[in-house]
């Protein structure tokens, strides 16, 4: 059996830099919005040849266009703008033709209007707080203590708390956007998290029924020899193919992959090295 508890605080260190680059971040330089949360057009055009894009910014001006962003990728243009309806986007489309003297293809465009965005905002809020308080009350109820429940929850805001901050810093860094997108993958880590602490919990649930007598370090150190490298392999399956899409997928779900697989990596982290020490101080300061 390995004393995986005897460094609880050097897991608690390194949670606190964490965490606190993540939140030092969202204060400092808050987050970039996609469409989906402020409103908008968001187009991308493929052209049959390079242009410069200050020719490109000029059609905009002469068309009285409010641009949000513009991003030149070879022969493809990734423009985001202020609300345009059908026949205002048409007329671009062939003004820019006209006078550029290319021939555009639309790979994408999408619309949302400012009350969409903060109805996305409020539906995510209503979704992450039914999902903490559906956990509560299944993992009260399965481990038959509050405590269990209450440390599996403080160990998933951990991993929210790591992956919001971190995508502030590559919102930051990298131009990356809170979008819908973006929300799917924070959910996903949340249920991940408490996925893979239900596995470690239930062992120690289960050594301690069989041995009343057995303390709760014993018992999680136990827990946590036996299920560490399960626990490892699970996620490096994962891992591994998320570093994949991350290197060879496209550049529209990039931001994506990588939110996953930060979620992956700090729910692996925090299954053993967060909710366990956690559990095991309730309940050491419960039993006195």
């Amino acid at each position: 059996m390995i004393n995986f508890l005897k460094y609880r605080w050097l897991y608690f260190l390194i949670s606190f830099i964490v965490i606190s680059a993540g939140l030092s971040s969202i204060v400092k330089w808050g987050f970039r919005y996609s469409i989906d949360f402020t409103g908008g057009s968001n187009f991308e055009f493929q052209m049959n040849k390079v242009v410069e894009k200050s020719k490109i910014q000029k059609v905009l001006d002469l068309n009285k266009i409010s641009v949000v962003s513009l991003k030149l990728q070879d022969k493809n243009m990734i423009l985001r703008t202020k609300v345009l309806d059908q026949n205002k986007e048409s007329s671009l489309k062939k003004d820019l033709e006209a006078k550029l003297k290319v021939k555009i293809t639309v790979l994408r465009s999408e619309t949302v209007g400012p009350i969409l965005g903060r109805e996305a905002i409020n539906k995510t809020l209503v979704a992450s707080v039914l999902a903490v308080i559906g956990i509560l009350i299944y993992m009260s109820f399965a481990f038959k203590g509050f405590n269990f429940a209450f440390s599996a929850v403080l160990a998933m805001f951990h991993d929210l708390l790591v992956v919001v901050g971190t995508y502030s810093l590559l919102g930051h860094f990298f131009g990356a956007e809170v979008d819908t997108m973006f929300v799917t993958a924070v959910l996903t880590t949340m249920s991940f998290s408490v996925h893979d602490t239900i596995v470690i919990f239930d062992k120690i649930r289960e050594y301690r029924d069989e041995q009343e007598t057995l303390e709760i370090e014993s018992a999680s150190n136990q827990a946590l020899t036996e299920t560490m490298i399960r626990s490892l392999n699970n996620s490096m399956t994962i891992v591994f193919m998320l570093l994949a899409l991350t290197t060879m997928g496209g550049s529209t779900i990039r931001f994506f992959i990588i939110t996953l697989l930060i979620g992956t990596i700090t729910g692996t982290y925090s299954s053993p090295f967060v909710a366990t020490p956690i559990l095991v101080w309730l309940e050491k300061h419960k039993q006195k």
